[in-house]
């Protein structure tokens, strides 16, 4: 079974950055590419960032190219996706979930909760 857990939400300020975390147990990481996704209150869960299994090609949901970078340790079952210049609108929970053989995601942690004050 394949366990994600979330970590670094908190309340910040417009400007401010944080790094979120998603520490990964049960299976290797490194053979999975994974994905962070976020879900506004009132909106639907989206797309943040992907990383592939290696740590190589990355991909970002386009109007946050420049302000968010994901990243991985395989050695260390991590995940991380760093955001800078936060904005109110970046307030929302923020998941971590493992892209599956058919490029869907196939586990998903519960969120951390990203709360961006103006």
């Amino acid at each position: 079974q394949v366990q994600l857990v979330e970590s670094g939400g908190g309340l910040v300020q417009a400007g401010d950055s944080l790094r979120l975390s998603c520490a990964v147990s049960g299976r290797a990481l490194s053979s999975y590419a994974m994905g962070w996704f976020r879900q506004a209150p009132g909106k639907e869960r989206e797309f943040v960032a992907a990383i592939s299994w290696s740590g190589g090609p990355t991909y970002y949901k386009d109007s946050l190219k420049g302000r968010f970078a994901i990243s991985r340790d395989n050695a260390k079952n991590t995940l991380h996706l760093q955001m800078n210049s936060l904005k109110p609108e970046d307030t929302a929970l923020y998941y971590c979930a493992r892209v599956g053989d058919d490029d869907l995601p196939d586990y998903w942690g519960k969120g951390t909760l990203v709360t961006v004050s103006s």
